[in-house]
């Protein structure tokens, strides 16, 4: 186990420093000019000039991303360009509210998917086996920026029931855990835990109806094993590939929420990306990108060596 995590994080250099270069040239080739944030539209050429050199924007490409990327290396994400602020200050904060966000949402949906789809596979053909199904495809099909807004005029609008925008009374940013605030949470997580329901319901019941189909399964009916005991093997069986989805579904809860976080203000990466953009504020974009795709890559990690544990047939190849 402990080559492979080493393998694996060697692994993980090569791609890390693939995402940092795909993250710089992204940002650098879109339209328009990053000075613009910074200096009034009438400001005289030379105080822009002046501006561009003092932020490095002068220099060559490849002399821009070697300064960025030493900076990333020690820790150093830069300055935004539109409030001055150290990039690492407005993204810690975004982060712990996108994750906390991202772990509620998952919990929901995988406990959802999971029940569903492992109920559906166990009595395929079954009226359980076909209402999972279209919830599922509903779920997977429904635009989630759409169903935001469908809940905010649902709950929020008409029945007055939960609060529609921000993390806390009066659209304040600083969670604290308490009602008031946990109002806040659940229309977002909710939103964002449909796609993730539907997925996982589609990949587990597939998962559990082919493993009912094998051999083993008919052997343990022929030892006369109850259902509920066979449905235990089954679920053994079943939890390293469901794993691996579920993982991955993390991974994307982390980096696919800006819509979301957009329509509810909810003060997360997403909704920093996406002031982000509007500003043209290259640091906290560059910053922001590139500390999800790490994310993500850990996470795929993390799947991977608990998969491992789980699976003897992994650990033996």
């Amino acid at each position: 186990m402990f080559f492979y995590l080493i393998r694996r994080i060697l692994y993980a250099i090569p791609i890390a420093l693939a995402v940092g270069f795909v993250c710089f040239m992204l940002v650098q080739i879109a339209p328009g000019d990053p000075i613009n944030a910074i200096v009034p539209a009438d400001a005289p050429g030379d105080v822009v000039e002046q501006v561009r050199r003092d932020y490095g924007l002068d220099k060559p490409l490849p002399v821009q991303f070697g300064i960025w990327l030493l900076k990333v290396v020690q820790g150093d994400l830069g300055r935004s360009l539109a409030t001055g602020r150290s990039v690492w200050s407005d993204l810690s904060s975004a982060i712990s509210n996108t994750l906390m966000l991202a772990l509620v949402a998952s919990l929901i949906g995988f406990v959802l998917g999971c029940t569903l789809g492992g109920l559906a596979g166990t009595f395929r053909g079954s009226v359980l086996d076909r209402a999972a199904v279209g919830i599922a495809v509903a779920g997977v099909s429904v635009p989630h920026y759409w169903l935001g807004m469908v809940l905010v005029v649902i709950f929020s609008v008409q029945l007055n029931w939960l609060p529609a925008m921000g993390a806390g009374p009066g659209g304040s940013s600083d969670w604290v855990w308490n009602w008031e605030h946990m109002q806040h949470l659940v229309l977002p997580a909710v939103t964002l835990a449909v796609i993730p329901m539907g997925i996982v319901t589609r990949t587990v019941r597939g998962i559990i109806a082919e493993i009912m189909n094998q051999e083993f399964v008919t052997a343990l009916r022929g030892k006369g094993l109850t259902r509920m005991g066979i449905f235990v093997h089954v679920v053994k069986n079943a939890a390293p590939n469901a794993l691996a989805v579920i993982g991955l579904q993390l991974g994307y809860l982390m980096g696919g929420s800006i819509l979301v976080e957009t329509v509810f203000s909810w003060p997360g990466t997403g909704l920093l990306l996406n002031n982000a953009i509007f500003q043209r504020d290259l640091p906290v974009l560059q910053g922001t990108i590139l500390v999800l795709a790490m994310f993500f890559v850990a996470l795929n990690l993390a799947v991977d060596l608990v998969q491992t544990a789980l699976d003897p047939r992994i650990k033996r190849a």
